[in-house]
């Protein structure tokens, strides 16, 4: 799986601002939103916010993978952000959460997510990149970091 089709340049940040589960979300979403792939953002969220709902994506490591699906949009898409110090994100170890990769894929499609997630797992069990991301300076590195293998 290419993670440039999924992953753009401006879809990185490494620096949210948000401290609290639905703002992280809502700042990542945003993040694809400027992109101009999305255009009903309430229904994207929605999608995600159920999905949480359901189970908490807060992983082990210090990461989490929040995600939905939803008929409006026609393509797999996602947003990585960090959150340095780390929140609360009800992960399953109990630790603070400093990793943030959102998804949102079209229901008809789960193939693609899948290759995608499991891609990402593999990259996100690997200490070293999970701590080149969070020392990343700014998104260029974090791009870089994230596609660059």
């Amino acid at each position: 799986m290419n993670i440039r089709k999924v992953i753009s340049k401006e879809s990185v940040c490494v620096s949210l601002k948000a401290r609290d589960k639905q703002g992280i979300i809502e700042e990542l979403l945003d993040l694809i939103v400027r992109t101009g792939k999305v255009d009903d953002r309430k229904a994207v969220l929605k999608a995600i916010l159920e999905r949480e709902k359901k189970m908490s994506t807060g992983m082990h490591h210090g990461l989490a993978i929040p995600h939905g699906k939803t008929d409006t949009v026609d393509t797999l898409l996602g947003a990585v952000g960090i959150v340095p110090d780390g929140v609360d994100f009800d992960s399953q170890d109990g630790e603070p959460t400093r990793i943030f990769i959102l998804t949102v894929s079209p229901i008809n499609r789960s193939g693609p997510h899948i290759q995608f997630l499991a891609e990402i797992s593999r990259m996100m069990n690997r200490q070293d990149i999970r701590n080149e991301l969070l020392a990343a300076s700014d998104e260029d590195e974090m791009y870089t970091i994230l596609t660059g293998r």
